[in-house]
């Protein structure tokens, strides 16, 4: 098998297969003892089935022995978000509510990497319902931070970022609402990109027609990222909002130069938030190399005022829409910060509702003229670094009080109402060792450019 092992990039690993210098069996093997040897302490991948994933991977095998196509991801072995549903395999949402369903259908972003050829292996842990940038539930536990087993992997995509950056897996799906992608990449020391709306369709989904929730990739690196979004890109009859450019646009191998790229760098957006010390001053390291990379470097920032209420309003709504009979029938199933988020949307009325709508669509023409003068904006991809895994959510930021489990994620969360895409991308870490990303944002629709710019940060970085 050579050099290949499971931090090989993900592209080198689906080309060793197709070339048949190693079995989809052998990979997998390699996946699975490294599972073994961390999983128990990390808790990252759970719902694992051994003999379901060596059937995958014997069929991967047979199929390139009838010299069958296959897809981009042929015999990869993959961890699916515990949100995202796969037929016949049981799915929980993180909810005890959940703890023994089977769906009988899979996702739309199941189906795509199914159909690229991924050896499915069990699931990744989310916090229940994918609420807050903290993994843990009732049914399966706590994540851990792969790099400082004492601190939080985030969420709600922890689970993923966490199998990724221990090796367990190559590639991980995720979602984003409030940073699900992005904090979780930023903690583990991971990429996350948090696309678009429309760049990757959900379906089924209670509301087609207003979501801030999006599907989208985490890899270790740009370019396998770029791999899994050219398979989950794309536009599906089912999704009526759905981008028309195919994902194929995002599976060529992607560039990396900073030359002339108009960068726009702002720590807090202006004091919106508050950002940990150490933080603040990894983020601000990246101007002056960016700089040097060839970039064009200024201190500025969108104005971003709506951006609060709207989100905290879109979010109550939608979890209310979602949630609100379960938690009727089953009042004491529920943690008690979402119990909250959800009864918030049930005292929303039609003009809140507007507002919020109003205000997103005030935030979108503001990053449109925003991004008429700069390429891309770059700030923090989470406001502190991995916290103690025994809290929730951190209480204080630099001495100042962070009240519920949203105050201190609005980095990601005002980048989320824009509708823009936005990636975490590695950058350095605080003296204690702790990853700390930037996030890099880029105009709706510009999501391969922003995989390019991105690319060219990730290298500046190494």
């Amino acid at each position: 098998m050579g050099e290949l092992t499971v931090e090989s990039t993900a592209r080198d690993q689906a080309d060793a297969v197709r070339r048949k210098v190693v079995s989809a069996r052998e990979l997998l093997d390699l996946h699975l003892d490294r599972i073994a040897e961390r999983n128990p302490e990390l808790n990252a991948i759970v719902s694992l089935d051994e003999e379901r994933a060596r059937e995958g991977a014997a069929a991967a095998d047979r199929a390139l022995a009838r010299g069958d196509e296959v897809g981009p991801l042929h015999g990869l072995p993959f961890a699916v978000k515990d949100t995202h549903a796969v037929a016949g395999w049981r799915t929980t949402y993180g909810s005890r509510l959940f703890t023994d369903h089977v769906p009988e259908t899979d996702d739309l972003i199941v189906e795509r990497v199914r159909r690229a050829g991924v050896t499915v292996i069990g699931k990744t842990n989310v916090p229940e319902l994918a609420a807050g940038s903290h993994t843990f539930n009732t049914i399966f536990g706590t994540t851990l931070n792969p790099v400082d087993p004492t601190r939080s992997a985030g969420g709600s995509s922890g689970g993923a970022a966490c199998a990724l950056a221990s090796g367990m897996v190559p590639l991980a799906d995720g979602s984003d609402m409030g940073g699900s992608l992005r904090n979780p990449a930023s903690f583990c020391g991971v990429v996350g990109l948090r696309p678009s709306l429309g760049r990757v369709p959900q379906w089924p989904a209670y509301n087609q027609w207003e979501t801030t929730s999006v599907g989208g990739p985490l890899a270790r690196n740009v370019g396998d990222l770029a791999l899994l979004l050219s398979v989950l890109a794309g536009p599906d009859p089912r999704a009526p909002t759905a981008l028309g450019d195919p994902g194929a646009t995002f599976a060529p191998p992607v560039g990396g130069s900073l030359a002339g790229v108009r960068v726009a760098l702002s720590v807090d957006l202006g004091g919106a938030f508050e950002v940990d010390h150490d933080v603040a001053a990894v983020v601000e390291s990246a101007g002056p190399a960016l700089a040097r990379a060839g970039a064009t470097v200024t201190a500025a920032h969108p104005a971003l005022p709506e951006a609060d209420d709207t989100f905290r309003t879109l979010r109550a709504w939608h979890f209310q829409a979602a949630y609100g009979d379960l938690l009727a029938t089953h009042p004491d199933a529920f943690k008690p910060s979402l119990a909250d988020n959800i009864r918030a949307g049930a005292h929303l009325t039609g003009a809140d509702v507007a507002r919020a709508y109003a205000g997103r669509t005030t935030l979108s023409e503001r990053m449109r003229e925003f991004f008429l003068d700069h390429d891309v904006l770059v700030l923090p991809a989470a406001q502190v670094p991995p916290f103690p895994a025994d809290q929730e959510f951190p209480t204080e930021i630099n001495g100042r009080p962070m009240a519920t489990y949203l105050d201190w994620m609005r980095a990601c969360y005002y980048i989320t109402v824009t509708g823009c895409p936005a990636i975490s991308v590695p950058w350095g870490s605080t003296p204690d060792g702790l990853p700390v990303g930037v996030q890099i944002v880029a105009a709706h629709g510009a999501d391969r450019f922003l995989l390019e710019v991105a690319a060219g940060v990730e290298s500046t970085a190494t």
